[in-house]
């Protein structure tokens, strides 16, 4: 189906119509929500996926979808509890977990999505950390304590230049040192 002139004919019309509304999707998810509607359609009408094409308009799915997209935004609260605050932009430890991708990436050969599950859980945990300090109940959770400065004092003593990894160039070069690249097909 997602090789056909109508597929993509309907993918960049969506696209369009979401773009005069102003709202930005990932062509990727338009693609998937029109397949997933033509093939309920067909499924529902009994027909064939080529014949659902008639019933398919995309300024009424661009239109639902920003309909969503704006009752999402306006319907959620943040919630503030089990959220932890944003680090510092001079963070140390944010500072070692983006200076880790390059040997990372390196060491895994190039697999980008085991660097990224890497630093997910390791930022995770460093929010979960942070966190916990201001966190009252969270007391006597964590064996190591939750003295967040103290995890920061140590970890700048491990890497005294840290603001290195907050220059984009730096953090560049140091990934194209390990060989690889990353590049927008």
């Amino acid at each position: 189906m997602r090789n056909t002139k109508a597929f993509k004919e309907a993918v960049a019309e969506t696209l369009a119509q979401l773009a005069h509304r102003g709202v930005t999707v990932r062509p990727g998810t338009v693609a998937d929500t029109i397949e997933q509607n033509i093939r309920a359609v067909a499924a529902q009408l009994g027909i064939q996926e080529r014949s659902a094409w008639r019933y398919f308009d995309p300024a009424s799915l661009a239109a639902s979808i920003a309909q969503q997209r704006q009752a999402a935004e306006t319907s959620s609260t943040p919630v503030q509890v089990g959220r932890a605050p944003m680090p510092p932009v001079d963070n140390p430890e944010l500072a070692l977990i983006l200076g880790g991708v390059p040997d990372a990436l390196e060491e895994s050969g190039g697999d980008l999505y085991s660097v990224i599950v890497n630093v997910a859980i390791n930022a995770w945990m460093a929010g979960d950390i942070h966190g916990e300090d201001g966190c009252t109940g969270c007391q006597d959770k964590r064996p190591t304590g939750t003295d967040w400065q103290a995890r920061m004092d140590t970890i700048t003593a491990m890497q005294p230049d840290i603001t290195k990894w907050f220059d984009r160039e730096v953090w560049t070069a140091a990934l194209n040192d390990t060989g690889y690249g990353v590049t927008r097909c």
